[in-house]
């Protein structure tokens, strides 16, 4: 990809536009995993959600100290807060 790839206008738009509204894809991605932890009983499903949820904070800019703790504490309330003070 890298390395001589040209995109179309049309392309090039969707990028723009993406990069342009991340944050809100971001609010709205850690909105659905906070609610899919809190519907889950299944604990590898809890596990793989977690693993979501820690991508998604690094993606949104969150620091990785406050990732590590909020993943090690596995709190659904913490989770929902520090989303909600991020956002």
């Amino acid at each position: 990809m890298a390395g001589g790839q040209h995109y179309s206008e049309y392309q090039k738009g969707i990028i723009k536009r993406y990069y342009e509204n991340r944050e809100t894809i971001m609010t709205q991605k850690l909105g659905e995993l906070v609610g899919d932890l809190y519907l889950c009983t299944d604990k590898k499903k809890a596990d793989r959600l977690w693993a979501r949820v820690e991508k998604a904070l690094a993606n949104a800019g969150v620091h990785k100290h406050l990732i590590g703790v909020i993943v090690r504490e596995r709190s659904i309330a913490r989770l929902a807060e520090v989303v909600g003070d991020i956002f």
